[in-house]
């Protein structure tokens, strides 16, 4: 680090936010998954990894609010070919044999699972970047087993909270479905930006009697409008959450002018200051940001610009809290 320059322009072919370090040397590890089965509108997520990769080689290294989070080291693992294979063969095969596409879909939850699992017990921070949004369950399940009672902090458009949605069991829509009821070690499902919801999801919310809490974009801007400030609403969020949290952030979560390429945009979501305001909230509540993902990000410059620059204000706020 000593001859690095934070403020020299990136190298072309260097790491993720032009930084030098291996994935053995650095604190935070990211993990891409580019695989997109099981989206249902839109494509293209297969492609955010490698187009925030190169977004994040634009991104100013000194973070105005937090200091130098990347001294604490952060690296991308090589995109995996067996992903990108994985992926090609469930597009290959079409949405006709759902059975085979599950099949593969569980593959890629073991792959995540074991990959984030090892990362985690050297001691580092492992980081998933999507893909479709069905791809962090390995991860989350990964930290669940070290970390029980872990809240999880979901930004997303959608509840994803359908049941095998389309008959694919990991669907993105169904991710914490499947969270919620396959991985029993967590403690609260918090979920912010919701505004795409069906009956059923509602029925699950209810009888959770309490696990998940959804705050519904609409309810938020209501009260906005009738004058609470953004500040107080965050901090109500970030008061039902334990004291150790994962952020699981679909960029759809957002205002979709920050993010027109993604697979399934909705009118409404968070600006971008409000997002990071949420995340001065779990810093003014003491809650300690443990691991997060970021899915759902389109190829295209603009959606992996905002991207790259949400992934490192969340690394940033996760370092402030976690002694990265």
């Amino acid at each position: 680090m000593k001859a690095f320059d934070p403020d020299a322009p990136a190298r072309p072919k260097s790491g993720i936010y032009g930084l030098p370090f291996t994935p053995a040397e650095a604190k935070v590890v990211i993990i891409p998954v580019p695989f997109e089965a099981t989206t249902s509108y839109g494509g293209g997520t297969s492609r955010g990894p490698a187009a925030v990769l190169a977004a994040s080689r634009q991104v100013d290294l000194h973070d105005h609010e937090t200091g130098r989070p990347y001294e604490a080291g952060i690296a991308m693992l090589p995109i995996p070919r067996q992903i990108v294979r994985w992926n090609a063969d469930a597009k290959k095969i079409g949405r006709s044999r759902v059975g085979a596409i599950n099949r593969i879909s569980a593959r890629v939850n073991a792959w995540v699972y074991e990959t984030a699992g090892a990362l985690l017990d050297e001691g580092k921070m492992a980081v998933v970047l999507g893909g479709d949004h069905s791809v962090p369950f390995g991860a989350i399940r990964a930290y669940a087993e070290r970390c029980p009672g872990l809240g999880i902090l979901h930004l997303d458009a959608h509840a994803d909270l359908r049941d095998a949605y389309e008959g694919f069991t990991f669907s993105h829509a169904s991710i914490f479905h499947n969270v919620m009821t396959k991985i029993g070690a967590i403690g609260r499902l918090v979920q912010v930006g919701v505004r795409d919801v069906g009956d059923a999801e509602l029925r699950m919310i209810r009888a959770s009697k309490g696990r998940i809490v959804t705050f519904f974009d609409d309810v938020l801007a209501a009260r906005k409008e009738e004058g609470t400030p953004w500040a107080t609403l965050a901090d109500e969020i970030a008061a039902e959450l334990p004291e150790s949290v994962y952020l699981s952030w679909d960029i759809d979560g957002l205002d979709p002018t920050l993010c027109p390429g993604t697979g399934t945009p909705v009118p409404g979501g968070l600006s971008w200051n409000e997002a990071i305001g949420l995340l001065r909230a779990l810093r003014r509540a003491k809650k300690r940001i443990v691991g997060l993902d970021l899915c759902e990000v389109g190829p295209t410059e603009w959606d992996a610009n905002v991207a790259a620059r949400l992934l490192y204000k969340m690394l940033a706020f996760a370092g402030m809290g976690s002694g990265l």
